[in-house]
């Protein structure tokens, strides 16, 4: 069903880089629903991507089962939904990523509690 505005909307953004002490990002686990939609996190741009795996993600997904398994070098990475190869010595800036981006990680040959996708 489409969705037709009644007045104008003349006000600015709330949800502008601005208002949050850093870029917010968000990150989901391909076939892992335990955690059922991408997390957000403001994470500060000249931090490594590479400290995801080992600085950030653990906090967030380390209780699930399929973690501690995850093969970090061949992990499948997706920005915006299409496939994205980034530089785990480069920054999150440096790899392109800005406010409210959307990367995603699939790790081929876990799908999840015994297989259930979740």
């Amino acid at each position: 069903m489409s969705v037709v505005a009644l007045a104008p909307y003349d006000f600015p953004a709330r949800d502008v880089r601005e208002n949050f002490p850093a870029p917010l990002l968000y990150i989901g686990w391909e076939d892992h629903l335990m955690v059922c939609a991408p997390v957000c996190l403001p994470l500060p741009p000249d931090m490594p991507f590479g400290a995801l795996a080992t600085a950030v993600l653990p906090g967030v997904y380390g209780e699930h089962p399929d973690f501690e398994r995850i093969d970090w070098n061949a992990v499948q990475w997706l920005k915006s939904g299409q496939p994205w190869t980034p530089d785990p010595a480069k920054s999150l800036a440096d790899n392109g990523l800005t406010h409210k981006d959307a990367i995603r990680f699939r790790t081929p040959g876990l799908t999840g509690i015994q297989g259930s996708f979740s």
